[in-house]
């Protein structure tokens, strides 16, 4: 492995802590490297503190200062170059006098895209980009997505019976409650989607029929905004519910007037499949139940020529569908 790539694969690892409380802004890990030893390592942990390159700057011993002017810093995304909740951290590696900075990829979001490398180059900083481009682009598909789209990332979910059907056929006036399909241990992987995402959407069918809660009980995590999509009679919807009349309404305000990046669809087989027929997701994880229904509500259809992973999750198996 050459040394860019084995540092910058650190630099991932350590973004990766930042997954449950860095959104909305993208998670960022940094090296920083003298010969053959690293001095230095950070992420952004929470939106709104310190970002990955000032962590792992403040993180260099004070025996180790004097090398950072003759040091690497590796960070998965470009470098800040506007004053948001923190100061730009471009401006910042060329104050502390690293002289050379590479970067796994450009950042696209608006205020950034390409200045903060600019500002480095403006200063004599020799910048090299692109170093595992993919997998640091994969790392922060959510936030990328919105940026470039204009929309929160769409994951879809369900859970499936070993016969292919989501749920059974329920009388609503009866009142009948929905198969149960996952398990006490899968419920686990349910909530840590859930945790993993700003908000979770499901259909006014599936409210007013089962009224669930749509929380993060079973993972540590925050709790994501909870919208039902369709029309909600009077006194149905739950307070701090948001209710969208349509999908292109519940995306733009989502992202426009909610600030939401990333969106998990949890709704029944008619909200799901509305998602997959306007090529409206980014991916999709079904749970394979081992419960036969024998008749009911059949799963949504997915399209053809979609990749397709079989994945395993605190015991329950998952395939896992990308485009």
């Amino acid at each position: 492995m050459q040394v860019n790539e084995r540092y910058m694969r650190r630099c991932i690892e350590l973004a990766r802590y930042g997954q449950m409380h860095a959104a909305p802004n993208p998670m960022v890990g940094a090296v920083i490297v003298h010969g053959d030893r690293i001095i230095g390592e950070g992420y952004h942990a929470v939106c709104g503190k310190g970002h990955a390159e000032v962590n792992a700057i403040a993180s260099v011993r004070a025996a180790d200062r004097a090398l950072l002017c003759d040091s690497t810093m590796y960070v998965s995304l470009e470098p800040c170059a506007h004053y948001g909740k923190t100061p730009p951290c471009a401006r910042l590696i060329v104050k502390t006098g690293i002289p050379r900075v590479v970067v796994g990829c450009v950042d696209p979001f608006a205020k950034v895209q390409g200045r903060g490398i600019a500002i480095l180059r403006e200063a004599g900083v020799e910048v090299e980009v692109g170093v595992l481009d993919a997998e640091c682009r994969a790392l922060n598909r959510r936030f990328i997505t919105a940026q470039t789209k204009r929309r929160p990332y769409i994951t879809l979910k369900w859970a499936r019976s070993a016969d292919g059907f989501i749920d059974r056929w329920r009388d609503e006036a009866e009142g009948e409650a929905a198969a149960r399909l996952s398990s006490e241990a899968s419920l686990m992987r349910v909530h840590q989607l859930r945790a993993m995402h700003q908000a979770i959407l499901v259909g006014h069918n599936t409210l007013r029929m089962d009224r669930p809660q749509l929380n993060v009980r079973h993972w540590a995590g925050n709790q994501p905004r909870r919208v039902v999509l369709g029309r909600v009679a009077e006194g149905e919807l739950p307070a701090g519910w948001l209710a969208y009349a349509d999908i292109d309404t519940a995306l733009a305000e989502l992202y426009r007037t909610e600030g939401v990046q990333s969106l998990l669809v949890e709704g029944g087989q008619q909200t799901l499949q509305s998602f997959i027929d306007q090529g409206l997701w980014d991916e999709a994880y079904v749970e394979l139940s081992p419960v036969v229904l024998g008749s009911g509500v059949p799963e949504p259809r997915m399209p053809v020529g979609v990749t397709l992973n079989e994945e395993h999750y605190f015991g329950a198996t998952v395939w896992h569908y990308t485009e």
